[in-house]
């Protein structure tokens, strides 16, 4: 996976989504659908998205939801990635990884996959923080986004609104053949 964009020659449009904290992250605008007099927009971000899984055994990793931008583990992280010329971006609705990463294979994918609820993810780093091993893992499934477009700024939709819409975007998208 590579941070530079889509390959076609036409330029994909980026939108920077804020969150209610405050954080942000740029994405590509994949798709406006408009309900009930609002535009919504169906994004993928522009850097690669990653997940942090607590590696009690290769077996058993636990996905960790919830992760303060200041947690040790994450300092960590930003050192191991740096030796492999990336670099850790704490922002809006993900974690993610800016740098040239290579294309996963999926008949090359191995064991220390992660099969979570029907997501699979590719091991990107493994690192110890007293004496427990976490992996930053990146999903191989799409990742999208919601946000509000307002004013031409677009907002982070969570918690109530999302379950409000997702269902309807998803119809949305059904109908007009597109993946979810």
């Amino acid at each position: 996976m590579s941070s530079s964009g889509p390959a076609s020659s036409g330029e994909v449009p980026t939108v920077l989504v804020k969150d209610r904290d405050g954080h942000d992250l740029l994405c590509f605008l994949e798709q406006l659908i408009p309900l009930d007099d609002t535009d919504y927009a169906l994004l993928t971000p522009v850097d690669t998205p990653v997940c942090l899984f607590r590696l009690r055994d290769r077996d058993d990793p636990e996905l960790i939801e919830s992760i303060t931008s200041s947690e040790p583990i994450l300092s960590v992280a930003d050192v191991v990635l740096q030796e492999h010329d990336l670099t850790l971006v704490r922002s809006a609705v993900t974690l993610t990884v800016n740098g040239e990463l290579d294309e996963p294979d999926p008949e090359e994918l191995d064991e220390e996959d992660v099969d979570d609820e029907s997501e699979t993810y590719e091991l990107l780093v493994s690192f110890l923080v007293d004496e427990q091993e976490y992996g930053l893992y990146i999903p191989l499934d799409p990742f999208f986004v919601v946000a509000r477009m307002d004013d031409g700024a677009a907002l982070l939709v969570e918690g109530e609104e999302f379950d409000r819409v997702q269902p309807r975007i998803e119809a949305e998208l059904d109908e007009q053949g597109l993946p979810e």
